[in-house]
């Protein structure tokens, strides 16, 4: 007989639904233009409060790569040291869109239920 495991801590729910949002918000900040890896990571806080460890971006950007929906180029900056600039290919633009439709539908769902508890979405 299985036995019935708690429910996640609040802390580690919310640590998992970021974990969960990484790729969809990674795609999305790159959408206006190519960003280096640290504009990334800004854009991620600024937008969204996602604060996320250069450890964990670097791994999801080179996986993205892999999966075509990345591209990278090393650029001159004038300072010394080149930096690799990420932009979406067109299978990222798409990916991103379905990722955005699918979320807005998933989001809109889950409202609808929490409206029940008094929560406005």
């Amino acid at each position: 007989m299985a036995i019935p495991q708690p429910a996640p801590a609040p802390d580690n729910w919310s640590a998992q639904l970021r974990k969960g949002s990484l790729d969809l918000a990674i795609l999305a900040s790159l959408w206006k233009k190519p960003l280096y890896g640290l504009e990334v990571l800004r854009s991620l806080e600024d937008g969204s409060d996602l604060t996320v460890a250069e450890g964990t971006l670097y791994p999801i950007l080179n996986r993205l790569r892999v999966e075509g929906l990345l591209e990278s180029e090393w650029v001159d900056s004038g300072t010394g040291h080149p930096r690799k600039y990420y932009k979406l290919t067109d299978a990222g633009r798409r990916r991103v869109k379905e990722m955005s439709r699918a979320w807005a539908e998933f989001s809109d769902k889950l409202n609808g239920i929490l409206k029940s508890i008094g929560l406005k979405g």
